[in-house]
This record gives structure tokens, sequence and C-alpha cells, in this order.
């Protein structure tokens, strides 16, 4: 459709895409500060990640879209017990209670966390990525808040154990 597009990527291999493929470090950003009309980063773990991303693009992109995930939520947070108050209705919107408290995760999960994702930071927490990304007054800003992956692609198993009990069948009953 006439546009063009490239693709900012840490990996040491180039993606067979028709897209114009960049290899970095994302800290370069500021530096290379690549033209662009739309940025969209999938993989912003902290604010700081998110106000840098928002510095290096400032007066060269157009607008900034960033994922983010369900853990804002505060049903988020009453499911880890970082939170109290009553369960949330389902589904969530976006117009559902936010966390109150930022670190949802202590920081031994955040640690295994970056066992499995190489570009979680020691401050993982979306909810100063999202407010980085919305509230520069230079730069517009959306996010996407995504849900949890699971299945093929979920590298943490959330559903592992729920699974194979399923699989297993009822205890004591012959397969």
């Amino acid at each position: 459709m006439g546009h063009s597009v490239s693709i900012f990527h840490r990996g040491s291999t180039r993606a067979h895409l028709p897209a114009e493929s960049i290899l970095g470090d994302r800290r370069d950003l500021a530096v290379l500060r690549p033209k662009a009309d739309v940025v969209i980063d999938l993989i912003l773990s902290s604010g700081a990640q998110a106000e840098s991303l928002m510095a290096a693009f400032r007066g060269v992109a157009g607008r900034v879209v960033a994922a983010s995930s369900i853990d804002v939520y505060c049903a988020c947070g009453v499911l880890y017990g970082s939170e109290v108050g009553p369960l949330e209705s389902v589904p969530l919107t976006e117009d559902s209670p936010l966390r109150t408290k930022l670190q949802t995760y202590p920081p031994a999960q955040v640690k295994m966390l970056q066992k499995v994702f190489g570009w979680i930071d020691d401050d993982y927490d979306k909810i100063p990525v999202e407010r980085a990304i919305l509230g520069d007054p230079e730069l517009p800003g959306a996010v996407l808040r995504l849900p949890m992956i699971y299945g093929p692609g979920d590298h943490l198993r959330r559903f592992h154990s729920v699974l194979k009990r399923i699989d297993d069948g009822p205890p004591g009953d012959p397969v």
C-alpha cells in the first residue's frame, strides 16, 4: 500500500519479511533516531525504557504504540496478593481499575522471568511504561493491553499443571 516498514530488533539474524531490518540494542535508539511515522514497541518492561523510547523518537516520529499487559489491572494485583479487594467482574475493560501498588512481582520472580525473557529489566512494571507512553506532551502515544499468552508460545507454561490434571483424568481412574 505504499508504506515503508522497518523492523528494529535485537536478534542476530534478519527476519525474512518485506521490510528493512535494523539490528541493534534498544539503548542505542537515541543515537540512531530512525525516522518513523509510527513506532510500535512490543517489549518495554519499565518506565525508564519507555522514557528512553519517547526521548529517542520525540520530534522524529508521529506516534508511539506500546504493548502492555493485563498485569496493570487491580484484578491482577488481587490475584497475586499485592492488592486487597474483591474479585473484578470479567471481562476486564479499559475502564477496569488499575493496581495502586507498583512492582507486582517480587525480585526473585523478576529474576526468573529474566531467564526466560532477556528484555525484562530489574524494574519490570507496565504501569510506569503506560504513564511514560501516554503522558508525553510532545509525542502522542497509545497502549495496547494484551492478555496472557498460553499454549505453544507460553514459555512460562502457565496452564501446564491444569492441562496435565485434565489429561491424567480423575485420581484413581484407569486410563
